[in-house]
Formats: structure tokens, sequence, C-alpha cells
């Protein structure tokens, strides 16, 4: 029985992934559904949720897929209705949904920065506020992981709105950690770099990718597991004593 359990070291918690219909979301369930937790994906995109979960249950994960719009708190809130009704009371939330909008300054609309906003500052804070008023109601302690990015670090250029986004996601959780802190829920960020997914592969591909891949310390992008470790020490009981973290995986490139 000790080595089943130090095998799925994180059975028993109850874990939300956002965004995971593909790239980190997906890698993400994948990593905490092989760890034991009864794992809800919740993105848009319904059909590839639902191949996801048919994968992992395959597995002999306890999965439940979820729609979710993260720009829509009422989504947010019938999500979270699911996950206890299946699961009971969430103890981690891994706020992985987010989007980008390139373009310069003096072109990008209006609609888009909102756009932006919405989904990677508003969306998180609506989807963390959400999971701790069910962990405190249930008297539950919990790990909230918020996906920022290199690019609350470092001006990425081009992309004024997500680095903005990102560096009020960053500042945003260290004030929900120290809101949060008696009721038990620690609240961290992790800031990768440039991860090769399927949205990025092409680009990173192209004259323009390569380039900025050749200017990076090591010169080169990350896998997608490059996170699985920093997620899963944010998640289990060891980083009981972490909360407000704002960790850098990056490989070096906001150097």
């Amino acid at each position: 029985m000790g080595e089943a359990a130090h095998s799925k070291p994180l059975k028993g918690e109850v874990a939300l992934v956002t965004g995971a219909s593909s790239g980190l979301g997906a890698q993400f369930a994948r990593l905490l559904a092989g760890q034991g937790a009864d794992v809800v994906i919740a993105a848009r995109r319904v059909e590839r949720l639902q191949m996801l979960a048919a994968e992992l249950a395959s597995g002999g994960a306890n999965v439940l897929p979820v729609a979710m719009d993260v720009a829509e708190e009422a989504s947010i809130q019938a999500a979270y209705d699911a996950l206890q009704v299946g699961f009971g009371a969430p103890s981690i939330v891994v706020n992985n949904a987010g989007m980008n909008a390139r373009g310069l300054a003096v072109e990008i609309s209006a609609a888009d920065f909102d756009q932006v906003f919405n989904v990677n500052v508003r969306g998180v804070f609506l989807v963390a506020r959400e999971g701790a008023r069910r962990m405190m109601a249930a008297k539950r302690p919990g790990r909230i992981v918020n996906i920022a990015s290199m690019a609350a670090l470092k001006v990425l250029p081009g992309l004024t709105a997500y680095c903005a986004s990102k560096a009020a996601v960053a500042h945003m959780t260290k004030s929900l950690a120290r809101e949060w802190a008696r009721q038990n829920i620690n609240v961290n960020a992790i800031c990768p770099g440039y991860i090769e997914t399927e949205i990025n592969a092409e680009w990173l591909g192209e004259e323009s990718g390569q380039k900025m891949i050749q200017g990076f310390p090591r010169r080169r992008v990350m896998p997608i597991e490059a996170l699985d470790q920093a997620l899963l020490y944010l998640v289990s009981p060891q980083s009981s004593h972490v909360t407000g973290a704002v960790l850098a995986v990056d490989d070096g490139q906001s150097l």
C-alpha cells in the first residue's frame, strides 16, 4: 500500500486544468492524471477534450471533460458545478488558458487588446477566485498555479498587450497569495519561455522564428515536458511553504 501511494502521490486530489484541449494544458492533464489526481479538463473545444478524456481513461485515470470559456463568468461557474458533482471540491487549479494578439502598439485594435486582457487576466482571476471560493467552503487546503510567461519578466517586441497581461498575472498571483494565505490556499505562477507546441511549431521553423531562437543563450526552445517538475512541485504538499512565488522556467531565454 505504501508503494502504491508513493507511485501516485496526488491520489485523492481533485485538479482542474483550463485550456486543456491542446498544448501545455493537455500535457498538464496527462501529468496530473498520471500522478493519481482526479482531473477535470476544461476548454472551449469540447471534441478535443473528449479525445483526451478517452486517452486518459484508457490508462485508468478518473477524468471529466467540461466546456469552459474563461471569458464568460457563467461558463466558469458551470464548469466548477460539474467538477463538484463529479469529484467534490477542487484542491488544485492549473490556470493555463490564454491567448495572444500580435501587432505593434500603434496598430493593434482596442478590441484585440481587450480580448487579450479578458482571457489572460480577467479569466485567470475568475477561475482562481471561483476555485478559492469552493476550497474555502469545503475548508480544503488548495494550490493554484497560474501559467504566466517570460513575457512578464522581459519585453517581447510586438507583443505589448500580451506582455502587459502576463505581467498583470504575475503581480495578481502575489496579491491573491497574500489574501488567501490564512485559508491555506497557495497561489504561485510559472513563467515559461518558448515551448514548441502545435500552435507555434510552424512559425518556429520559419526564418523569423529561427532568428529569435539563435538569440537565446542556449539557442533552443523547450520541449513540452519542460514544466513538468515545476508544476508537480507547486501542486504537491512538498511546496506547502511556497506561496506568491513567480518562477521562471525558461531555459535562460529571459536573460
